[in-house]
This record gives C-alpha cells, sequence and structure tokens, in this order.
C-alpha cells in the first residue's frame, strides 16, 4: 500500500480550521480525503456516525486504546474522548488519497511526531481570544460553562503554535484559505517525489 502524505490543521476551537479544511477538500486537484475522528461525545445537532464522527461509548473507546486501535488519542475533557483510528488513516491511503485531519493540538502535534517527513501540521490562530469568544457564542451550539471552558483551553493551545510547521492567522477567511490552498499544494507536489 503507498501511503500518502497527512495534512493536519488543529486550532482552538473557533478559530476556522473546520472552514478551512472544507475548503481544502472541495479543491480536487489537492486529493485529500478527511480522516474522520472517533469521539465518545454526543452527537451534536444533525451530525450523522461515520460521516462527522465515529460515535463511540466511552467504554468503546477505552477499550479501543487498551488494543492500540489509535493514532493517537486524547481525553479531551473527563471521559471526553478523541481520537485517529489506524484503520482510518489505512482506508484513506489504499484509496490513493493524501489524508487531511481537523483535529485538535494535542493529536496533531502526536501525528507530527510519529510521522515528521510525511507531515504539515498547520496551527490556524484566531485573532484575538475575544473574537473567540464572539464565534464560539453565535454558534448557539454549547452552554456558557462549555464556551467557558474551551476559552480557558484556548489560551494553552495558543502556548503550542510554534511547535507546528506553520501559523495561519484566520483574520480573513479569504486569505486563510488562499494562504492553506498554497500551503498543502505545495507540500504535496514537492513531496510527492519522495
Amino acid at each position: 500500500m503507498k501511503e500518502g502524505k497527512l495534512i493536519v490543521f488543529s486550532a482552538p476551537s473557533g478559530s476556522g480550521k473546520t472552514t478551512i479544511v472544507r475548503h481544502l477538500l472541495k479543491q480536487e486537484e489537492l486529493n485529500l480525503e478527511f480522516s474522520i475522528s472517533a469521539t465518545s461525545r454526543e452527537k451534536r445537532g444533525e451530525e450523522v456516525n461515520g460521516k462527522d464522527y465515529y460515535f463511540l461509548s466511552a467504554k468503546e473507546f477505552k477499550t479501543k486504546i487498551k488494543n492500540e486501535a489509535f493514532l493517537e488519542w486524547e481525553e479531551v475533557y473527563r471521559d471526553n474522548f478523541y481520537g485517529t483510528l489506524k484503520t482510518e488513516v489505512e482506508r484513506i491511503w489504499a484509496l490513493g488519497k493524501h489524508v487531511i485531519f481537523d483535529i485538535d493540538v494535542s493529536g496533531g502535534l502526536r501525528i507530527k511526531r510519529k510521522f515528521p517527513e510525511q507531515t504539515l501540521a498547520v496551527f490556524v490562530k484566531p485573532p484575538s481570544i475575544d473574537e473567540l469568544k464572539i464565534r464560539l457564542k453565535k454558534r448557539k451550539t454549547e452552554s456558557a460553562d462549555k464556551i467557558n471552558m474551551r476559552i480557558a483551553k484556548a489560551s494553552a493551545e495558543l502556548a503550542t503554535a510554534p511547535l507546528f510547521d506553520v501559523v495561519i492567522e484566520n483574520d480573513n477567511l479569504d486569505k486563510a484559505l488562499k494562504e492553506a490552498y498554497t500551503l498543502v499544494s505545495d507540500f504535496i507536489n514537492k513531496s510527492s517525489d519522495c
């Protein structure tokens, strides 16, 4: 099986990484496939199992951890796990595509450490913590307590930005989308000869 590239997008919640990843997936010439993460959290809104996430119970998730089924995983909040199943990356590589991730900072850095040459790790930075709070409130998907937890976590995540290959500041979405496209395209093309 030919292994493709791994494109990691990480950021605090509300930074715009999901919007950027969705945009890149529409660019057929990049030959990207989205890595669907597994999670033990409850579905939100219209989310679909196997499309947005692989929804597992906390017990199922812990069993898979014991069986070393994950490329990376993290307990983001108590009994709230997220991770990347090894089978998911193998599935995408078997299609002859490159894997694009929309994952949290810790997971993104773990993938970069495991596959340093194959991975482009991009950190999407919000213009400010205040802007982040506004974006999270506009979503109307979480309680004020959850938003405050995410804001507290964002400060720690922002400190990890220098550990990534590239930082994109998302203060202008069009500019961020163009910058992300160029980075990913250059990475895939320069390293596809390897």
